[in-house]
């Protein structure tokens, strides 16, 4: 009896083993998980949103209450997050609890909220509440939901000062400003409505996404122990998210690699700015074992500054002996950054004629 049992198990497991998934229900069944996710991502972004607003709210209500405001608002706050942190951790700091204050002062209207900018995450919202001008500050937030901007995009269209190079002008009030027509072309939503070819002089971000992939290539096939990790990973502080383009692993090093990309020469800000995500992997990301994270940073234009190392401290001749000949040197990232530029802008001239 038990004999035969074992036969017919054995023999379905084999029938199973010979049965071929059908591809469409494979197809299928990955759209209705990745489809299920991000419905619950994004009720879970407007959950957290419309909380954060509301908190933000209520802190305005119990001010309005106080015979100094000022005084006691800074006191409330300080009190409010001791509680809230003790009882759900972090998140609640004193700094995000003004943020939240700030959120419902720039957007006092949840109709606006939850029918204007739907489709903003509380990344967005926390960097746009950077921005001292309330004016900006309500431009940014509409204009991102609008265009869809992604928080890079709009973290880069803060830090240029988009909205003070092309409508902060005295003499004209908001209603009647119009950027220049060329400035609207930028935006690929626009542009196609109105029928134009996409510009390749336009596509800086473009360019830019492609020399990091091309980087990606580039670096995993040197064959020097450089192991993936990220791309564009987040970098979360108390007040702002950053972004590092790329991040890697190299085993015969055992440590970090971070590489972030500017466009236009290196300022000494953005050395600061990688000297910052290589402390913050050394305290959240590296175990015992791992040396110090390597940090690189890059810039897209042609010119002898093309990297800049945030290297071990105090530790500039153990880099240069153990750590620079693992890593591509500045002449072969000019050559395969200007190469990856020149295929970028002909195929792209091309594809506009």
């Amino acid at each position: 009896m038990s004999s035969s049992h074992g036969y017919s198990k054995g023999y379905m497991a084999k029938e199973l083993q010979s049965t071929t998934l059908p591809t469409a229900l494979v197809s299928d069944v990955r759209t209705i998980i990745d489809d299920g996710r991000r419905q619950a991502y994004s009720a879970v972004s407007t959950a957290m949103v419309e909380t954060y607003w509301r908190i933000g709210r209520r802190i305005v209500e119990e001010e309005q209450q106080g015979e100094h405001r000022a005084e006691y608002g800074k006191q409330l706050i300080k009190q409010l997050s001791a509680t809230l942190t003790h009882e759900y951790g972090k998140g609640f700091s004193a700094r995000y609890l003004a943020y939240f204050r700030k959120f419902y002062l720039t957007v006092p209207d949840i109709k606006i909220l939850q029918t204007r900018l739907q489709n903003l995450h509380w990344s967005h919202i926390h960097r746009i509440l950077s921005v001292d001008d309330p004016v900006a500050a309500r431009w940014y937030l509409t204009t991102a939901s609008q265009e869809m901007w992604s928080v890079r995009t709009l973290d880069r269209n803060i830090g240029t000062q988009y909205f003070e190079r092309h409508f902060k002008q005295p003499q004209l009030s908001m209603k009647e400003e119009h950027p220049d027509k060329l400035e609207l072309l930028k935006s690929p939503i626009v542009a196609e409505f109105l029928g134009f070819k996409h510009d390749y002089s336009f596509s800086e971000q473009e360019l830019e996404s492609a020399i990091i992939s091309h980087l990606q290539d580039f670096i995993m096939e040197m064959g020097r122990g450089f192991a993936f990790m990220a791309r564009q990973q987040l970098v979360r502080t108390d007040t702002q998210d950053y972004f590092i383009d790329l991040v890697f692993y190299n085993v015969i090093l055992k440590c970090y690699v971070l590489i972030d990309l500017k466009v236009g020469a290196i300022s000494h800000q953005d050395v600061g700015q990688m000297d910052m995500y290589v402390r913050m992997y050394d305290e959240l990301k590296r175990t015992e074992g791992d040396n110090p994270t390597i940090g690189i940073v890059l810039c897209s234009e042609s010119s002898k500054d093309i990297a800049r190392y945030s290297i071990l401290n105090g530790n500039e001749q153990l880099f240069a002996a153990k750590y620079l000949p693992m890593l591509p040197s500045e002449e072969e990232l000019k050559r395969e950054i200007e190469k990856q530029k020149t295929l970028f802008l002909l195929q792209h001239s091309s594809d506009a004629k």
